[in-house]
């Protein structure tokens, strides 16, 4: 056996979806807003996990301009018929709101690292949809959202043939089951003669958990468990919190898994902060004799240390009619300097960013809107994956007008950031007018923290035009300190910052992805100002 330490995949990796293809584990999980769309890890032993690409073109037109914070891609399911693999998955145009106006898509592929067909719209009761696939034929699964007043928004689970080829339905859509408690994230399986639904329960936040339904038909009736499979909503010193949204899948060996979201969060006097987002995370199952899902630790509380089998067994030979299980293709990690674990928001990054300077191992961004925006930003960044972390980068810019700024950042969303920017300010002692349009004026860091309540300078500090400035930054929980470099010397930029602004939890906007650290470009007037980036490094641990 080898022992896991959850979470398997640190850092902004929620909603799960796990398929086991041959001796192959793959995992997809939630982007929202984020590009690459639909990142995909991959492992051997469900312990240890690599990046395997993602959904290439998941976003019709490759693009979400225009989509708020925590909208997006919501909670792919990932799924393998035998021969393709695929995702379904929504596109969440609207937070905060009854309608959500989702559109549902689908896409496949021979390989998760290979090409993936253009999406294809199916029907969009709502999001969290899954495929379920069963003697040659295809069923969607969705939550069904009523937005009337007076409705309820998670008004149960349904389901729809779909035709195989067309993705057109079949029939009529068959309500499953509904639930007092909020249920969304619909799984099925089919074991030993029973069809079981595996379902998030009570909402993605410290309430979330995992409940399980069984049917002997395919549309129901459905019997609910009469107690969760996991959570973690009756104990918050556990530390592995939010612990839900599951999916089961069965080893090699013929033991059993689950895969779900979970979060760490760090104390704080407001409460617990989720800086790092939802991750990923592993627990074994076993089936208890009246045939449900139990973990073998007695209990619902998930397990930072797991057993898992070392190796996969043996597979049985597959009949002669059978197609050959794929063999996967060496992870294609793009040689450029924009590829994985770098992000961008809403779109790809600008080719022209890697390779727009002749100084090799430079990044020059071309500053657009401003970091609040939800169309166009010039920004790429990393997800930090521990509590204690570290961001530094060498920025040379030479900024004329307070319009333009680049710098080093830490993100949630347009809402919840944190920024130390070279730019341009008014001489000293002059009053801050708006540009003076006289050629004077200096080259500054300022410090600046945004949350709901509006944005803030936090300090300003003057450094030499036109030369090279390495920025850096240290979190440490829930603190945040930034810092420049002066003779080989770190020299803190303001005093600790409130980095637990920077989480799922901080005010009351539904927020759903994870903090990230990384560099940027602004410029609001003429969108030409660059910046050129070198030395970027995150240290997380």
């Amino acid at each position: 056996m080898t022992v896991l330490h959850n979470p398997v995949i640190r850092g902004f990796a929620p909603d799960p979806s796990l398929v086991r293809v041959g001796d192959w584990y793959y995992v997809a999980t939630s982007s929202f807003e984020w590009f690459p769309t639909i990142p995909l890890h991959r492992s051997r032993d469900l312990a240890h996990w690599e990046y395997a690409g993602h959904v290439r073109g998941a976003a019709p037109g490759d693009s979400l301009a225009g989509v708020p914070d925590s909208g997006g891609i919501w909670a792919p399911s990932l799924s393998w018929d035998g021969e393709r693999f695929w995702v379904v998955y929504s596109v969440v145009r609207s937070v905060g709101t009854p309608y959500f106006d989702t559109d549902t898509y689908v896409s496949t592929a021979t390989e998760v690292s290979g090409r993936w067909t253009a999406p294809r719209r199916v029907r969009s009761h709502g999001f969290d949809p899954a495929l379920f696939h069963h003697e040659g034929r295809l069923w969607l699964l969705n939550l069904q959202n009523d937005h009337r007043p007076g409705g309820r928004r998670f008004a149960g689970i349904v389901l729809t043939e779909l035709d195989r080829e067309t993705l057109n339905p079949v029939g009529d859509t068959h309500l499953l089951l509904q639930h007092e408690r909020l249920v969304e994230g619909p799984k099925l399986l089919w074991r030993e003669g029973w069809y079981y639904l595996v379902l998030a329960e009570g909402g993605t936040g410290f309430e979330h958990g995992v409940r399980v339904a069984r049917a002997h038909a395919l549309t129901g009736p459905y019997e609910l468990d009469d107690r969760p499979l996991l959570t973690s909503r009756d104990d918050a010193s556990l530390p592995l919190q939010k612990a839900g949204h599951g999916e089961l899948v069965q080893t090699p060996g013929g033991q059993w898994v689950l895969s779900h979201l979970t979060a760490r969060p760090v104390r704080t006097p407001q409460g617990p902060r989720c800086t790092l987002g939802r991750e990923t995370a592993v627990q074994a199952v076993a089936w208890d004799e009246d045939g449900w899902p139990r973990l073998p630790h007695g209990g619902w509380h998930p397990a930072v240390e797991v057993d898992v089998p070392t190796r996969p067994e043996p597979l049985p030979a597959p009949p002669t009619d059978s197609p050959p299980e794929p063999s996967p293709r060496p992870l294609a990690h793009p040689d450029s300097l924009l590829g994985w674990p770098w992000s961008t928001l809403r779109a790809a990054p600008d080719p022209s960013w890697a390779d727009a300077t002749s100084r090799p191992g430079w990044i020059r961004l071309r500053g657009r809107h401003g970091p609040e925006s939800r169309w166009a930003h010039s920004l790429l960044a990393q997800r930090i994956t521990e509590h204690r972390a570290e961001a530094e980068v060498t920025v040379e810019a030479r900024p004329d007008t307070f319009t333009q700024a680049a710098g080093l950042v830490l993100r949630y969303d347009a809402e919840a950031y944190l920024s130390l920017d070279l730019t341009w300010a008014e001489p000293e002692g002059e009053e801050q007018r708006g540009q003076q349009w006289r050629g004077e004026g200096r080259t500054v860091l300022r410090l600046v923290e945004r949350d709901e309540a509006g944005t803030r300078t936090v300090a300003v500090v003057d450094v030499d035009a036109g030369a090279p400035v390495t920025l850096g930054v240290t979190t440490d929980g829930a603190e945040a300190r930034f810092w420049w470099v002066r003779g080989g010397v770190r020299v803190p930029v303001g005093g600790l910052l409130d980095f637990g602004r920077l989480s799922d939890d901080h005010g009351s906007r539904l927020r759903f992805t994870g903090s990230m650290a990384g560099i940027h470009a602004v410029d609001l007037v003429d969108a030409e100002f660059t910046a050129d980036f070198t030395g970027f490094r995150l240290i997380c641990r």
